[in-house]
C-alpha cells in the first residue's frame, strides 16, 4: 500500500478515470515516489497529493508527501532527503519557480527525474521530465471575460490579488490583463482600469488582508480577481466586514469545493476551474512511461472551463 506521510522532511476538480494496474492484477513494489506540495493548507494541493498515491499505488509504488509550507530552502531540504533515501523519482508543485532550480539541479545530477505538477519551474540550466498543468493563461482569459460580465457596461477599477512567486498565477494575470486590455480597445466609456496587483499569497488569511488593504487605497473598487479560491474567499471576507461585499464583484479560480459554494451563494461570481484529480494521476502515468522508456507528453496543460452561478446550482457535489 502507498505509505502518505503528511509532514515536512526536516522541517490560482473534474473527475478522472484512474484506471489500475495491467489488467487490474495486484502490482508489486517498483520503490518510491516522493512528492513535495508547496502547501498542503491549500485543498487544491491536498487533492494532487492523494490522487497521486492513489494512482501510484495502483502501478506498485509508495509515496511520501511533504508539506514545503511555501518555503523554498524547506522544499529544497526534501529534495535533498528524498535523494537521499533512493527515490524512484520526485514531483513538486514548487514553491519558487526560479529559486527551486538548484534542488532540481542536485537530482538531475543524481540521475533522479524530477516532474512537476501545477506549478513549472522555470530555472535555468535544469531538466524537468514532465510537466502535467493547467492552461493557466487560458484561465486567465477566461476570468477576464467573467470580470466583463461582472461588471457590465458600467466598468470600474479592478483589484488584482497575485501570488508573484508562482509561475501559473503570474500566466493567470497575464491572461486577464490581455481580456481587459483587448475590452478597453477603442472604448471610451465603461472601461475596466486595473488599479493595482497586491501580494495576495494564494492563501486565505493573505487574501484577507490585502484586501483589507485595498478596501483602504482603492474606494471605489467594482471588482477583485484573485488568482485562487483561498485568496478570493479571504478577499470575500474583508469586503463583508467593510459592507462593501455588494459593490465589489469577485472573480476566482480553482473550483475547489468552498469556491464553488462561494458562488453558489453570490459571494463570489465566477471561477475558470481546475482538475487537480487529473493532474495527479496524469503526473504518475508519465512516471510510469518514462521509467519504463515509453514517449509521453513531456507537457500537458489541461484547459480551465467557466464556472457560474447556473453551473452551481446544478453541480451534484454541492448537494
Amino acid at each position: 500500500m502507498a505509505a502518505i506521510v503528511l509532514a515536512a522532511l526536516g522541517a490560482c476538480g473534474g473527475g478522472a478515470d484512474p484506471g489500475a494496474g495491467e489488467g487490474g492484477e495486484e502490482t508489486t513494489a517498483r520503490g518510491t515516489i516522493g512528492f513535495s506540495a508547496m502547501t498542503l493548507k491549500n485543498p487544491f494541493f491536498k487533492i494532487i497529493a492523494d490522487s497521486l498515491t492513489a494512482e501510484a499505488e495502483r502501478h506498485g509504488f509508495d509515496v511520501v508527501v511533504t508539506d514545503a509550507e511555501r518555503d523554498v530552502n524547506r522544499q529544497s531540504q526534501q529534495v535533498d532527503n528524498f535523494l537521499a533515501s533512493g527515490v524512484a523519482a520526485i514531483v513538486l508543485n514548487p514553491v519558487d519557480r526560479i529559486a527551486i532550480g538548484p534542488a532540481v539541479r542536485r537530482a538531475n545530477e543524481a540521475g533522479v527525474p524530477v516532474f512537476t505538477s501545477d506549478l513549472q519551474a522555470v530555472a535555468e540550466g535544469v531538466e524537468i521530465a514532465g510537466h502535467v498543468g493547467t492552461d493557466n493563461y487560458q484561465g486567465g482569459l477566461l476570468a477576464g471575460e467573467a470580470m466583463i460580465e461582472a461588471l457590465g457596461e458600467a466598468g470600474g477599477q479592478v483589484l488584482v490579488l497575485h501570488f508573484k512567486q508562482a509561475n501559473s498565477c503570474v500566466l493567470r494575470v497575464d491572461g486577464f490583463r490581455k481580456t481587459i486590455e483587448d475590452y478597453n480597445r477603442d472604448r471610451s466609456e465603461g472601461r475596466i482600469e486595473i488599479v493595482a496587483e497586491l501580494e495576495g499569497g494564494g492563501l486565505r488569511d493573505e487574501g484577507y488582508r490585502a484586501m483589507a488593504d485595498g478596501i483602504q487605497a482603492y474606494p471605489d473598487l467594482a471588482g477583485v480577481f484573485a488568482i485562487n479560491d483561498p485568496s478570493a474567499l479571504g478577499a470575500r471576507t474583508a469586503l463583508e466586514q467593510a459592507d462593501r461585499a455588494d459593490q465589489v464583484k469577485i472573480v476566482g479560480f480553482d473550483g475547489e469545493l468552498a469556491g464553488k459554494q462561494a458562488i453558489r451563494d453570490g459571494k463570489i461570481y465566477a471561477d475558470p476551474i481546475q482538475y487537480p484529480d487529473r493532474m495527479g494521476v496524469m503526473t504518475v502515468r508519465n512516471i510510469v512511461s518514462y521509467l519504463e522508456g515509453e514517449d509521453f507528453e513531456r507537457v500537458h496543460l489541461i484547459p480551465t472551463e467557466l464556472y457560474r452561478q447556473a453551473d452551481a446550482e446544478q453541480d451534484p457535489t454541492l448537494d
